[in-house]
């Protein structure tokens, strides 16, 4: 009986040598598999830098004077007197109307206030002579005075039929030539004259970003913050810089009801008169950020419309973790909160990789990722 019980003990604990042995071994083999289940993937260490990046909007160019040429009376048009892009000086003749109607009209109302004034003259001696009242002579001096108004009138209109130009400027293009009938009715002018030693260039914000231009900007009250606003560039219709920073002059503080937006006016010199009434191109308004936590968009992912980066754990474990931005320049996102300096976060193939993960984490120099937008810092 000892001898059965013996033997029973010893198969026994020969059994729990062998199961503890087994979980010994798969342990090590699920530490193992583990181990190489760690993937290598490049880190980057999270920084603050100064970032100079530029908001753009559409433009429409005008001159700081846009004065339209119309005829102040109706007649055929004899002679033009000057060429489109010619520059003029404010009172210079640009067009002449054919007066020879008006110079007959103007040549019988003369002879009437020559009739008039003979009138007047002769009455004068009879009515200081009592001859004859005092109203006659007043009568006779109305009619003079009406026959003078009519005179100046016509005169006038042959003065008007010499079209001058109302300002300092260069000429339009010229739509009517000798032999068009224009008045003062017609639709179309004959030309433009307008002044683009400088000129204006107009563009629109939305209210979001109109909101968030003036409230980041220095200046107690509207006027300060426009004084304040840093000056501006120009991008041509051709891709180019213009070679002339402007400013913002004047900002219309309301919201266009129609289209949601709020008008900005900026003012660029234009000596070279490279630009002309009608451009088209980019205003870019300059946003400096002083030490900004900045982060590469080729280490974020996108996850039910939120940003989202995989920070790396002091055990090489990943966790997903969604960050808010409050600029794009370049390829970085300017990281308003959700991650901080001395962060270390997965550079690339985030989108491989699943929150919980241990990987094997290779070090890289942050601006070896954000070399892209290197022009960008300031």
């Amino acid at each position: 009986m000892r001898k059965s019980i013996l033997n029973i003990s010893l198969l026994a604990g020969i059994l729990l040598l062998i199961s503890c042995g087994n979980d010994s071994e798969k342990s090590q083999q699920a530490a193992g598999a583990q181990a190489q289940q760690a993937k290598p993937y490049p880190v980057i260490e999270i920084i603050t830098k100064t970032v100079e990046g530029n908001t753009s909007y559409p433009v429409n160019i005008e001159g700081i004077v846009n004065s339209e040429i119309r005829a102040k009376v109706s007649g055929y048009i004899n002679k033009v007197m000057v060429d489109e892009g010619e520059k003029v000086k404010k009172g210079q003749i640009l067009f002449k109307l054919e007066t020879q109607s008006l110079n007959q009209d103007a040549q019988a109302a003369q002879a009437n206030v020559n009739a008039a004034q003979v009138e007047v003259d002769k009455l004068k001696p009879l009515v200081e002579k009592d001859i004859i009242s005092e109203v006659q002579l007043e009568t006779a001096k109305a009619k003079l005075q009406q026959a003078k108004s009519s005179y100046n009138s016509i005169a006038a209109n042959i003065g008007y039929a010499n079209i001058k130009s109302p300002v300092d400027g260069y000429v339009g293009s010229i739509r009517l030539r000798e032999g068009a009938l224009v008045s003062p009715t017609s639709q179309q002018p004959l030309t433009t004259v307008a002044d683009i030693s400088k000129v204006y260039a107009y563009f629109s914000m939305n209210e979001t970003d109109y909101l968030n231009f003036l409230q980041n900007k220095r200046g107690e009250s509207f006027d300060e913050i426009i004084k304040n606003l840093p000056n501006v560039k120009l991008r041509l219709a051709n891709g180019t810089m213009y070679s002339e920073e402007g400013r913002i002059e004047t900002i219309n503080s309301q919201v266009n009801a129609n289209t949601g937006t709020v008008s900005f006016r900026a003012v660029f010199d234009n000596s070279s008169r490279i630009l002309t009434n009608g451009n088209s191109g980019s205003i870019l308004i300059p946003e400096v950020y002083k030490d900004a936590v900045v982060v590469p968009q080729s280490a974020t992912f996108e996850q039910q419309g939120s940003i989202m980066v995989m920070k790396v754990g002091e055990d090489n474990k990943v966790t997903s973790s969604a960050i808010k931005t409050k600029d794009e320049i370049g390829s970085l996102y300017i990281v308003e909160s959700g991650i901080k300096q001395g962060d270390k976060i997965v550079a690339k193939g985030v989108s491989k990789i699943r929150p919980g993960s241990e990987i094997k984490p290779q070090p890289l120099p942050f601006d070896s990722i954000a070399e892209p937008i290197e022009k960008i810092f300031k």
